[in-house]
């Protein structure tokens, strides 16, 4: 029981810490997600809080990773191509 309610505390807190980040450092940083840049979709912040919305904790964060090793691969791609002319920051920390 106790393990289950720590995993909820968790979910909501990242889900919550998510919200604070799309709603006030994203739009000022100054860039794109690399990986909806290239691909069109979700960026990583959207994908990873629906990923805490929908699985289980452990779930969530070995996606989670795997999204992040993806959107290194995105901005190392976009930057190959210098697209638009811009220097590509990947939002993702190098895991």
């Amino acid at each position: 029981m106790h393990s289950a309610r720590l995993d909820g505390i968790t979910r909501q807190s990242t889900i919550h810490t998510i919200n604070l980040y799309q709603q006030h450092l994203s739009p000022r940083k100054g860039f794109d997600c690399p990986h909806r840049v290239l691909y069109g979709d979700q960026s990583c912040s959207e994908y990873v809080k629906q990923l805490f919305h929908q699985q289980n904790l452990g779930s969530a964060v070995r996606q989670s990773v795997q999204r992040f090793q993806s959107c290194a691969l995105a901005a190392k791609t976009l930057q190959l191509q210098n697209h638009g002319g811009y220097i590509v920051i990947p939002c993702c920390l190098p895991i």
